[in-house]
């Protein structure tokens, strides 16, 4: 299992950013998705999800109405589009495979900063 995250940046307050993960080493269209991320300083925080069936999504309440997660199985990727970013969102973002909770398998992750 591979999992390549990209798209992670500096981006000013209300700005967006869209990540992606490239998945390889499994049938990415059988498995449920997640996004983690690390502020500084501080633990993991399960995002967003997405069901292997792509009709169900999860989100955090601090990223609800603001992030979405949508996946592509014809390309086995995921992605993450942040919109009005906020300086909280600053940290490291994982694609993970599987719902929240997954420990298995992650990716080196991509560094997002929010700032002015």
């Amino acid at each position: 299992v591979q999992l390549a995250e990209s798209g992670g940046g500096l981006a000013q307050p209300g700005g967006s950013l869209r990540l992606s993960c490239a998945a390889s080493g499994f049938i990415f269209g059988d498995y449920d998705m997640s996004w983690a991320r690390q502020a500084p300083g501080k633990g993991f925080e399960w995002v967003a999800a997405i069901q292997d069936s792509g009709s169900e999504m999860f989100y955090s309440d601090s990223v609800k109405g603001r992030f979405t997660i949508s996946r592509d199985d014809a390309k086995s990727t995921l992605y993450l589009q942040m919109n009005n970013l906020e300086p909280e969102a600053t940290g490291v973002y994982y694609c993970v495979q599987g719902p929240p909770g997954s420990v298995d398998y992650w990716g080196p992750g991509t560094q997002v900063t929010v700032s002015s």
